[in-house]
């Protein structure tokens, strides 16, 4: 079978069991983590397949009083939400694009979710520089000359001395920076005003222009959430005045990137290569995926923060979240006007 579920019947007595469901635990490991004994008590499903099936999911959620998600795996819309009469919280972290809010509030259903208060994620700032690195030393294509019996394959390039450039100068963005600077690497930045001034507090080069950022960094990283007001930021016009030898890195979401926009300027050679860790639709699961069969870039399967320490920092929060909920004092709260009945 695809899934498999796990069930945490509380047989302690002290506390009123909820029902908790978690979907998409790929690999198994929220139970695994010290921050589960938090939940442990409750009556918890855990589902390790991914399906976005409407009937699928309304059958295993259809007796769940709280729904777990990661990230922005399952999308939560008003055809679902629609079905689940038992469901009164949804708890997860970050930004919730994936959750149709109005009618989880029309329904009576709250929304919890933490912003990342305070710390970066420093799992996708570490993926970000595995994928920048990886890039300008082709180490993929390195290893698969290496094992096709050809030994090297091509000459790599330095980050020292050269320019990066940060779409996007907040916690991640500016973590991503600082390692920038370690390696030697003249760092810029770009992005709103909220961004800007934070580089200009930082000390971080702000060019005279966007088109000037564009055309002047040789890595160029993305760290930007995605709100409609974000959703294709990155233009065509943009890629196409990064340098032939330029490369983007993109571990933040793909639309952020103008429909179609990424292929097609890596196809016209501006720029000359790409580095992604996100994708229009997830998972990507068909291989004749473009991104994933050209010879300029380098593909991950949105692994920013799937690490064990991040996922513990995300789940404590997510189960704070359910903590505070059961003793009747919610945090965190998106859609606050949330009246269960009405």
């Amino acid at each position: 079978m695809l899934h498999h579920d796990y069930n945490y019947a509380n047989d302690t007595g002290d506390i009123e069991s909820m029902k908790i469901t978690i979907l998409d635990d790929y690999y198994d490991t929220i139970r695994h983590l010290p921050c589960f004994e938090k939940v442990a008590a409750h009556d918890v499903t855990i589902w390790n397949d991914h399906s976005q099936d409407v009937d699928v999911l309304a059958e295993r959620l259809k007796d769940t009083e709280v729904l777990v998600l990661i990230r922005e795996r399952t999308h939560i819309r008003k055809a679902l939400l629609g079905r689940l009469p038992n469901l009164k919280l949804i708890s997860q972290r970050s930004v919730y694009p994936h959750i149709d809010v109005d009618d989880c509030t029309r329904i009576g259903i709250m929304l919890c979710s933490s912003q990342h208060a305070g710390t970066p994620s420093y799992a996708t700032v570490e993926l970000t520089w595995g994928l920048i690195l990886s890039a300008m030393r082709l180490i993929p294509q390195q290893m698969k000359s290496l094992q096709a019996g050809t030994w090297q394959m091509a000459v790599g390039k330095s980050v020292r001395g050269r320019t990066l450039g940060i779409y996007g100068y907040g916690r991640i963005g500016k973590a991503v920076a600082e390692l920038g600077n370690a390696f030697g690497m003249n760092v810029q930045a770009w992005g709103g005003e909220g961004s800007l001034d934070r580089a200009r507090a930082d000390g971080i080069d702000i060019p005279a222009s966007r088109e000037a950022f564009f055309a002047t960094s040789d890595v160029i990283s993305l760290h930007v959430r995605l709100y409609p007001s974000t959703r294709g930021i990155i233009s065509s016009d943009d890629l196409a005045h990064m340098k032939p030898t330029a490369t983007l890195v993109n571990t933040s979401r793909a639309p952020l990137i103008e429909d179609g926009a990424l292929v097609k300027a890596l196809n016209t050679g501006r720029p000359g290569f790409a580095a992604v860790d996100v994708y229009e639709s997830e998972p990507v699961t068909d291989t004749t995926y473009p991104l994933l069969n050209m010879p300029n870039v380098i593909c991950t399967p949105h692994i920013g923060y799937v690490t064990e320490d991040e996922y513990n920092v995300q789940f404590t929060d997510i189960f704070d979240q359910i903590v505070a909920f059961d003793a009747g004092n919610p945090i965190n709260v998106i859609n606050p006007d949330v009246v269960k009945g009405e």
